[in-house]
């Protein structure tokens, strides 16, 4: 059933086998098998994680908070928000860096064998529809260059050809997402400065009359906000060992929190502030037309698309191809690079232009709010899972034996997830956060006493 041959027996409280060679992998080469060959030093995983942060999203997240928050809650919701993502990344993603093991292996000592396809469908559709929402976004930024400069203006061409793009890209896998990121990061980092300093030079005096002088909030409108930005990357928490068992042995977890937030950071804070302040004076939330309006030179609007169209292509490739590829793989035992044009194509069927409406910045906030409603349990569960249950130790033999104690189902992380799901979509506002206790301790509750969960114990 598997199209990988079993890892060495795992000594107990110790990682399986995995030698660390320094010949790089072939692009393309990914598996579900415990991963051997680890190509990631620690700033070239800081490069990765900066250079896949630059969500479009983001932006419009900052255009949703308008009228909410001032500047200075506005700006301390996204910190706060960052520094969330960066010690859940860390908790979360110790099985993977530990063991070399991507997501759905790491779900099968929660939720089983065949119940790992529960976490795996809820994290695989954000996924597939921030890829199909991203990829228009890159393409509008394209079309917008191409009718300026040489009069050709067709979106939809534009919007083929580049998810095409992105699909090549994607089956060259780690090994190409880590040349993509490390090239690209500079970049948008240096266009996120520029960007930043034309938005307060074009509206700084109107933004400081209204943005620093208005009231907001500190109550439930401000944490609504920090899940707001945090439930961006509320995805890549569920599956970050797909990320951290490409990383080199040898980081504590405190060095892993300071990667994840720090990496994070910079590209939320800039592309965040930037729609919240843009939005504000203009009341306008397409991304494109935000630039648009921020930047009144052509050479520079021009550098600013084309900005917008690689930081999708950084984007799409490391956190929207990868975990839905992931579960294709391990559902229908596809191969990396078939899986993974699958999912490019499948992103093509989410109508990403109905996505980038003005009235779809409201949509997009409920739609971040309700998959963290369920991002947020599965999260809670993995981690009560391998830190409370196994004590962070995973017989990783028992998790690749389809016939072992974590055959078929596990109702107990099923049913926790759905209760933590359920109280938090009664608070959606802050969904993620309220998802979290609930689901963690029923999950806990049942494995101790519930009797059918008892095989999954051992």
């Amino acid at each position: 059933m598997h199209d990988h041959s079993l890892p060495p027996r795992a000594v107990p409280g110790q990682p399986a086998a995995t030698p660390q060679p320094t010949a790089t992998k072939a692009a393309g080469e990914e598996s579900l098998a415990p991963q051997k060959t680890r190509i990631m030093g620690r700033f070239s995983y800081l490069l990765a994680w900066f250079g896949g942060c630059v969500s479009i999203g983001t932006f419009t997240m900052g255009s949703s908070v308008v009228g909410t928050l001032n500047l200075v809650q506005a700006t301390l919701a996204i910190a706060i928000g960052c520094f969330v993502i960066g010690v859940a990344l860390a908790l979360n993603g110790a099985a993977g860096y530990k063991y070399g093991i991507p997501f759905m292996v790491q779900a099968r000592s929660a939720f089983g064998f065949s119940g790992t396809r529960f976490p795996g469908l809820v994290r695989a559709v954000p996924a597939i529809v921030w890829y199909g929402f991203q990829s228009w976004i890159g393409a509008g930024a394209l079309n917008m260059v191409s009718a300026t400069l040489f009069g050709f203006d067709n979106l939809v061409f534009y919007f083929i050809a580049f998810q095409l793009l992105q699909i090549g890209l994607s089956v060259l896998g780690f090994q190409g997402i880590k040349w993509l990121e490390n090239i690209g990061s500079g970049f948008i980092l240096c266009s996120l400065v520029y960007m930043f300093y034309s938005t307060v030079d074009r509206y700084g005096s109107e933004l400081s009359a209204s943005l620093l002088t208005m009231e907001g909030s500190w109550g439930l409108p401000f944490w609504g906000a920090t899940m707001l930005f945090l439930g961006i990357y509320s995805t890549m928490m569920l599956n970050v060992s797909d990320y951290s068992r490409e990383l080199k042995h040898g980081s504590g977890p405190g060095l892993l929190t300071t990667l994840y937030s720090m990496s994070i950071l910079p590209c939320t804070l800039f592309m965040g502030l930037i729609g919240f302040m843009v939005s504000e004076a203009t009341g306008v939330a397409d991304p494109i037309q935000v630039f648009a309006n921020a930047v009144n030179n052509t050479p520079l609007l021009m550098t600013t698309l084309l900005f917008i169209a690689f930081a999708q292509v950084t984007t799409n490739v490391l956190n929207n191809v990868v975990p839905p590829t992931y579960v294709l793989m391990d559902t229908f035992k596809l191969k990396y690079r078939t899986a993974s044009v699958v999912v490019g194509l499948l992103a093509f069927a989410t109508f990403p232009w109905e996505l980038v409406k003005d009235e779809s910045a409201a949509g997009l906030q409920l739609f971040v709010q309700t998959y963290s409603a369920f991002l947020g349990p599965i999260f809670a569960v993995l981690v009560v899972d391998y830190y409370l249950i196994r004590r962070r130790t995973l017989d990783v033999d028992k998790l690749y034996d389809e016939t072992g104690p974590y055959r078929g189902v596990n109702y107990a992380a099923v049913i926790a997830s759905l209760v933590g799901a359920a109280v938090a979509l009664n608070v959606s506002s802050i969904s993620w956060y309220a998802s979290l206790l609930p689901a963690g301790l029923t999950y806990l509750l049942l494995m101790r006493y519930w009797a059918p969960c008892q095989r999954f114990r051992q």
